[in-house]
């Protein structure tokens, strides 16, 4: 490693600045590697942001990455970067537990995400932990509770808890989580990193353990609003074996970001949606700040489309297609809560099934009705910040984030500065189908102006206020 980049310094670093450090010959792939996976070893028994690391194999593959370097062949994208990926998502030779009890066979192959995260280069550094079954909290009875590395015994939020915190604590360069209802984007503001759900679709879901079909999303998490972008056009694209995946009838709209051309949708009163009075002023805060970045403000409800209700119909989908996609010899091994989620789901009937299905395409035109109006959709992330492991945990985190899933729109999570109680939060920015590329352009801009992205725990995190 160069004398002049510190340990903290490049594990601190975003994902580009990364690239930039290799390809300059500040520090081989081997030595980058070798960093995040010692940092992962050290922070475990803290953070247990992994459950399997690839310690030898994340060498080996980082070794290749400097011979071919060293030999002036073709460098992909993301070559000799580490990245971490969520234990829902397949990767040759590890099994993929979902966060569920009992043995698994390992993955005979990749899912479609990490062919393409392989292809360009990228090390797979080991995967992390999740919530068992739907939740938000990165706790775990089986692998052990992932923990915010902001504060001890505080959740990370979830399910992509192991993801999220990896990417705060300076254990990988990015990310891969998943996002069913926010299960990416709520860690991401917990954690005070950048998260992003891409349109239902542009990512293929093959070789990912299933949430909801109609929910499910890969997820994003990364240091900067410029990683996220390499890495979508990294992963993005069509793929034939996935029953779901968008085969595009036109490319996604072009950034043209024009301030006073752009409609930006706000909600009414804040507290309504139950957002604690930290972070709603946090949020005014932002907003403040944003005023030339943000403008042509415009009030919108939901009251044709009730939030809570909706989020609660995407939860039962998700209790329901998890009877059906595990053996009931792992389901019989879950914690009593998971347990309880399933029996209410096994009490139901397929009319209540067909009942929450409507409910998404209730989802899709209320959608379409809002970017009539609007361009952009600004919210908090999560109507609280991050709350202590064994707390019970607010029934409302996902209501700010569930819509995109529920309609399959893009949404962003970027960091908007820390609350009066210490902790990170996240702005939350939502466009209609296809607007991805401007939303991570319209974000950039944002992350810019708010000046909010932390100087994250790398390292030991604070104890309990």
């Amino acid at each position: 490693m160069s004398r002049t980049i510190t340990e903290r310094q490049l594990r601190g670093a975003g994902l580009c600045q990364t690239l930039h450090w290799l390809a300059a010959g500040e520090f081989g792939a081997a030595g980058l590697a070798q960093a995040y996976r010692d940092a992962a070893i050290r922070a475990q028994d803290r953070l247990h942001a992994y459950v399997a690391l690839d310690a030898a194999g994340a060498v080996a593959q980082a070794r290749e990455s400097d011979s071919r370097r060293a030999r002036g062949g073709a460098i992909g994208r993301l070559d000799g970067v580490p990245v971490a990926v969520k234990d829902n998502v397949d990767v040759a030779g590890f099994p993929t537990h979902a966060g569920l009890p009992g043995a698994r066979v390992p993955a005979a192959r990749d899912a479609a995400v990490i062919e393409r995260l392989r292809g360009a280069g990228a090390v797979i550094l080991g995967k992390t932990g999740m919530d068992e079954g739907p939740g938000a909290v990165g706790g775990n009875p089986h692998f052990g509770d992932v923990r915010n590395p902001w504060r001890r015994g505080f959740s990370p939020g979830g399910s992509s808890a192991g993801s999220a915190a990896a990417v705060a604590a300076g254990l990988c360069a990015a990310a891969i989580g998943t996002d069913a209802l926010g299960s990416a984007r709520i860690p991401a503001a917990y954690c005070g990193v950048y998260g992003f759900k891409p349109t239902s679709g542009e990512i293929s879901l093959r070789g990912v353990a299933p949430a909801a079909r109609r929910l499910d999303c890969i997820g994003l998490l990364a240091r900067g609003v410029d990683d996220l972008a390499v890495l979508y056009h990294v992963l993005a694209g069509y793929d034939a074996a996935d029953p779901r995946s968008r085969r595009r009838r036109v490319e996604p709209a072009i950034p043209d970001w024009e301030p006073d051309r752009l409609r930006v949708g706000v909600l009414g009163d804040l507290h309504a949606w139950g957002t604690t009075d930290e972070v709603a002023a946090v949020y005014a805060r932002a907003l403040d700040a944003l005023t030339h970045e943000l403008p042509n403000r415009r009030r919108i409800d939901f009251a044709d489309f009730p939030i809570p209700a909706a989020r609660r119909a995407g939860l039962f989908m998700i209790e329901t297609e998890m009877l059906g996609a595990y053996p009931a010899e792992v389901l019989a091994g879950v914690s009593p809560h998971l347990a309880r989620m399933l029996d209410y789901a096994r009490g139901k009937s397929a009319a209540d099934y067909a009942t929450a299905d409507r409910v998404l395409d209730a989802a899709v035109l209320k959608a379409r009705r809002l970017f009539a109006d609007i361009d952009v959709l600004v919210t908090p992330t999560t109507p609280q910040t991050a709350f202590a492991h064994g707390q019970a945990p607010p029934v409302d985190q996902a209501d700010f984030t569930a819509f995109a899933n529920l309609s399959g729109c893009p949404a962003l999570s970027l960091p908007m500065g820390l609350a009066a109680n210490g902790l990170p939060t996240g702005l939350h920015l939502m466009g209609p189908p296809g607007a991805d590329l401007r939303l991570l352009d319209l974000a950039q801009i944002c992350a810019a102006a708010l000046d909010a992205t932390p100087a994250y725990p790398v390292g030991e995190s604070t104890d309990e206020a």
